[in-house]
């Protein structure tokens, strides 16, 4: 994976929040990614762990994938 990505490769979406439960993004961001630019993709991730925190996700771990421990 790109440095310029949040993504873990868990594509999980809450269904309270719309957020990926891997990297924070909603679909939309996800889904335009690619034709993001590289300033607008990182600011996003810098946003990204308040964004999680304040809805009350905490993103999956490895030890969450390997034993698919529901994150919420």
């Amino acid at each position: 994976m790109s440095k310029e990505t949040p993504c873990i490769a868990v594509c999980m979406i809450d269904p309270k929040t719309s957020l990926c439960y891997g990297c924070g993004r909603t679909l939309p961001e996800i889904a335009r990614w690619h034709r993001m630019e590289s300033a607008e993709r990182l600011a996003l991730m810098a946003e990204l762990p308040a964004r999680m925190h304040d809805a009350g996700l905490t993103p999956l771990s490895s030890s969450n994938r390997a034993t698919g421990t529901d994150p919420a």
